[in-house]
């Protein structure tokens, strides 16, 4: 059903007010052109200041000129480019229009910059300086202002240089969360684990499976309480990458660490959104990008084995 806020109608009246406003500018024109003098002094009759007189001069013809010059230039520019309402222009021009050709032009400029890298492997793009140059600056521009300079993240933005993935670290993997985005969502689960008490217990539980800081009877009395999430973390909590769900077991907590803070999710759920960047960044971009970030935590992994 169509609104009743848009119909052609207002279109109309918008191209009507705008032809009619440039006629009517026309009109006064030719009416001020023809104002006969009022006295025999070329004066409308109107004095200020006891000898300030009004005098009724015609108008400068280069004024007058100008002045049709600039009707006639609306006119145009009207009949070329859309402003009569929603009429389009003969040139069919558009701002989007122009967006996505000037859009395309440097995406095929660029395409040229980033051919030698679309044959090869990952392995291989993530040690060449060139790509890996392009990847930082992209990353840069794209992601740090989530996941830091350094793309260590912070408090609910991933770290990207531990090994830790909730996805998957495959190259391809990383090419469709940048492409696509990812939506993660955890929905609040305090009411299906039963009494406040219980949440507790599931809380000291799940800290008990990264060997952390616990209440042990607690945990104990949590773990079959447990069960609720194993649906998403699997029984022993070490997640599950095809629904982005974390594992409860590496000691890296995205939300905050402690008692309180898995309480808090666990009570209010969570959702956290990664924007799609498919439409900002081109295919060959992105995989640069992802390259770049695959290599992040590779090289992170063999400075901590050495």
């Amino acid at each position: 059903m169509t609104s009743d806020f848009f119909s052609n109608g207002w279109s109309i009246f918008v191209a009507a007010s705008t032809i009619a406003g440039l006629l009517l500018c026309l009109f006064l024109l030719i009416i001020a052109s023809r104002r006969k003098v009022m006295a025999n002094d070329n004066s409308t009759g109107h004095v200020w200041d006891e000898d300030l007189k009004e005098l009724n001069n015609p108008l400068p013809r280069w004024w007058m000129g100008l002045f049709v010059l600039t009707v006639l230039f609306s006119g145009i520019y009207l009949a070329l480019y859309p402003g009569l309402g929603s009429a389009a222009g003969t040139l069919k021009w558009s701002s989007t229009g122009q967006y996505e050709a000037e859009q395309a032009k440097a995406r095929s400029a660029l395409a040229a910059v980033y051919a030698p890298f679309n044959a090869m492997p990952v392995e291989e793009l993530a040690k060449n300086g060139q790509a890996m140059g392009i990847g930082e600056r992209l990353f840069a521009n794209n992601c740090a202002g989530c996941h830091g300079s350094d793309a260590k993240g912070s408090k609910g933005f991933p770290n990207l240089t531990d090994g830790d993935w909730l996805y998957g670290d495959k190259h391809e993997t990383l090419i469709e969360t940048i492409s696509k985005g990812r939506n993660g969502v955890m929905p609040p689960m305090a009411a299906a684990l039963g009494k406040p008490e219980d949440v507790r217990n599931v809380a000291n539980y799940v800290l008990s499976l990264s060997g952390s800081a616990h209440n042990s009877i607690a945990a104990q009395l949590g773990r079959s309480k447990f069960g609720v999430c194993a649906a998403c973390h699997g029984m022993d909590g070490k997640g599950n990458q095809a629904l982005g769900a974390p594992n409860l077991t590496d000691k890296i907590w995205l939300h905050g660490w402690g008692e309180d803070a898995i309480v808090a999710i666990i009570n209010n759920g969570k959702n956290n959104m990664m924007p799609a960047h498919g439409e900002r960044l081109s295919p060959e971009q992105v995989r640069v990008l992802a390259a770049y970030v695959w290599g992040l935590s590779r090289s992170s992994t063999a400075v901590a084995a050495k």
